[in-house]
């Protein structure tokens, strides 16, 4: 709000901008809406978050103005990590868009005679259809199996940026049915850390021999994995960095390549108010030597110098 903004959305913002319009053209008073935050005799004010719709009721894109982008399939995770911002944002629930919808919406790509290729949006791409930690996969090859039918000549990326697979899912019959369909040939598998301490602390769900199955799986499959990996977070000691480089290093010699990240306290996330672990010389060192033989990508250097920003505008708020 000292930002000068008069009202600000809370939560999820399709229902709440539509009511917004609304009120407006009908003079209505917007501030008594759901959904939206406003000062009010300078304390701030809430009515608490927007509704929260199936994702079929608004469209993905705007097709009229062929405006496109990757198509949101699933919304919310359930896995909660506490440095993701998915969950708590949109409810440690999932919410997928109707394989018809999807359809109707890479129908509407194809006849603009402008799109040559689709992507998707979602926090854990073998999840889709799934209610829970399980697969349904017969689910993953119906939407990918509606997409090809819709878009023969073009190219579906699945499991790549936007999206990512969770490393317990990327299984021999899960990699059959990508091999089917996909035209990416790399994977993007959220490792996150070498360390099982810090993916209990941080309640990833999965295991550092997890990732590793995963990783091996990718390469017999023929795919490239791209594996994730995130240093400081709060609590992760030299010790657990030093596991995580190890681990790096192991999966660039089978074939992996490393995306790099470095902590960052998100808003509304359990970790908002803790601080990131440094970063010290020796993986420092490390990371750029990976980055030296095109091994590792990423901006942990950028998000290092976010992180700082942030904890010094926290603590600049806190002295008032």
């Amino acid at each position: 709000m000292g930002a000068g903004f008069d009202l600000v959305a809370v939560g999820e913002g399709e229902a709440t901008a539509v009511a917004l319009a609304s009120a407006l053209i009908r003079g209505r008073d917007p501030r008594e809406l759901p959904g939206l935050a406003f000062l009010s005799q300078g304390r701030l004010a809430s009515n608490g978050p927007g509704e929260r719709r199936p994702l079929d009721d608004f469209p993905a894109f705007n097709a009229r103005a062929r405006k496109w982008n990757a198509l949101e399939i699933t919304r919310g995770c359930i896995y909660a990590c506490s440095f993701c911002q998915t969950p708590f944002m949109f409810k440690a629930r999932f919410r997928h868009r109707s394989i018809a919808n999807v359809r109707a919406h890479v129908a509407r790509m194809r006849e603009s005679g402008t799109v040559r290729y689709v992507r998707f949006l979602t926090p854990t791409c073998l999840s889709y259809g799934s209610a829970d930690a399980s697969t349904n996969l017969d689910a993953v090859e119906a939407l990918l199996a509606a997409v090809r039918e819709e878009l023969p000549e073009g190219k579906i990326y699945f499991g790549t940026f936007p999206s990512e697979c969770r490393p317990e899912h990327v299984t021999p019959a899960a990699l059959r049915i990508l091999e089917k369909y996909v035209d990416n040939d790399q994977l993007v598998i959220g490792g996150q850390s070498g360390s099982d301490r810090v993916l209990r602390a941080t309640h990833r769900g999965h295991s550092v021999e997890e990732v590793r199955r995963a990783v091996h799986a990718c390469i017999e499959a023929g795919f490239v994995p791209d594996v994730d990996f995130l240093l400081g977070l709060p609590g992760e000691t030299p010790e657990d960095r030093a596991l995580s480089i190890a681990f790096a290093r192991e999966l660039v010699e089978v074939g992996a390549r490393i995306h790099s990240h470095a902590f960052m306290p998100l808003p509304g996330t359990p970790l908002a108010s803790a601080a990131p672990e440094p970063i010290e010389e020796p993986a420092r060192v490390a990371l750029e030597q990976l980055e030296s033989r095109g091994a590792l990508h990423g901006q942990w250097r950028a998000q290092q110098r976010v992180a700082q920003d942030l904890v010094a505008l926290r603590s600049s708020r806190d002295r008032g």
